[in-house]
């Protein structure tokens, strides 16, 4: 009679190799989604003051970072941006978050406009939408 041990699954050195591979990408992509994250909330935070602003004032032409009612996230301890408002109009603005190690390189702007809101990257955030 023949014994045959039939033995199926990952053996440990291709376990270990796996594990390496998802570190090496996640090492790759996560900065970059928490610097999108950081934007994002306080791009929000900024984004909402300005529609604050627009109800009492009925245009954003009077409206940028030093009039709204929330402290700039410039500020905030671990801030990896600095933002600017520009354009503003009776019926729109500008939003830009410069990243502060490349401010002139790594930007994200939001432009609200009578037509909705567009973003838009360049440098380390090209392709934001």
């Amino acid at each position: 009679m023949e014994s045959r041990n039939n033995k199926s699954g990952f053996t440990l050195l291709e376990i270990i190799i796996v594990i390496i591979i998802v570190g090496v990408l996640a090492s790759l992509a996560l900065p970059r989604f928490f610097k999108t994250v950081e934007f994002s909330k306080s791009a929000g935070v900024v984004r909402q003051a300005m529609e604050r602003c627009y109800l009492q004032a009925s245009s954003y032409s009077t409206c940028n970072m030093t009039s709204i009612d929330v402290e700039d996230p410039t500020n905030t301890p671990g801030s990896l941006f600095t933002y600017y408002t520009s354009n503003q109009s009776p019926t729109g603005y500008s939003l830009r978050a410069a990243f502060k190690t490349d401010s002139t390189a790594s930007w994200i702007s939001l432009v609200q406009s009578t037509t909705g809101v567009t973003r838009a990257g360049s440098g380390k955030f090209v392709g934001i939408r």
